[in-house]
């Protein structure tokens, strides 16, 4: 699951449900955008980025994604 995604959904006090009406996809669509099944177009995470208030790099952070030890802060 993409956290921050999640968590910046949350934070704006939107329920998938709005965020995919916002969106113009079907829940199931945004779901799977959220449950990293798929990724989403570029289209989707610039709206998703001007919807949340969150830049689309932070938001499209996978839960996947390990950091090397380099890359840790």
């Amino acid at each position: 699951m993409r956290e921050n995604l999640r968590g910046a959904r949350k934070a704006a006090g939107l329920t998938q449900q709005a965020v995919a009406d916002k969106l113009g996809l079907t829940l199931r669509h945004y779901q799977k955008i959220e449950y990293e099944e798929i990724s989403g177009s570029f289209e989707v995470w610039d709206a998703l980025e001007d919807l949340l208030g969150v830049h689309q790099r932070i938001l499209r952070i996978s839960s996947k994604t390990r950091l090397s030890p380099k890359e840790s802060p």
